[in-house]
């Protein structure tokens, strides 16, 4: 959904979307299990740069629910997660700011993106809206044993033949130094 900042000039735009996973690509941080839904309001607030400058920045307002699958941190296997978020976000054109002299940036304009040409697209906001609700690192489970270093099984499933100690040759230095202090 193109949000076109000539019609928004003219009315604000109340939306409740519907996109279907293929249509927002979320790269290998997380796959979604079915649709995002969104819906909000996007309209055009005018900033008066100076007497004779006015910026035409978009203002979206809204909510967005989805389901997802992300990796487990230790054994790689699919982890359901649902994300809900509000957000409130500004977007200047492209270049508003250039020429400006360096100053310190507040908290609100640190929330400030830009847009280019004539608007922006609704999913681009909402991939990004996703990839920011998404946890640092989840796991499937608390005593999730990951798996092998050795041969690569999930040690949840089966467990493996490899030998437990496998000395860590950086560490070999630091062994020498600790043999010579015992003697």
């Amino acid at each position: 959904m193109f949000l076109d900042i000539k019609n928004l000039a003219l009315h604000p735009l109340e939306f409740a979307e519907e996109f279907q996973p293929d249509v927002i690509d979320l790269g290998g941080e997380a796959r979604l299990r079915g649709p995002v839904n969104a819906s909000g309001r996007a309209e055009v607030v005018e900033e008066h740069h100076g007497k004779h400058q006015i910026i035409k920045d978009i203002r979206l307002r809204g909510r967005l629910s989805a389901s997802l699958d992300l990796q487990c941190a230790r054994c790689l296997e699919p982890v359901p997660q649902d994300v809900k978020r509000e957000f409130e976000l500004l977007y200047r054109p492209l270049g508003a700011d250039a020429g400006r002299d360096e100053l310190s940036v507040t908290d609100a304009e640190a929330e400030i993106g830009y847009y280019q040409g004539d608007g922006l697209l609704l999913e681009d906001v909402l991939r990004e809206q996703v990839l920011l609700a998404l946890p640092l690192k989840v796991t499937c489970r608390d005593d999730c044993k990951g798996l092998c270093p050795q041969c690569g099984r999930n040690l949840n499933h089966e467990q493996c033949s490899c030998s437990i100690e496998v000395e860590d040759p950086r560490w070999a230095a630091l062994k020498d130094v600790r043999s010579r202090l015992e003697h």
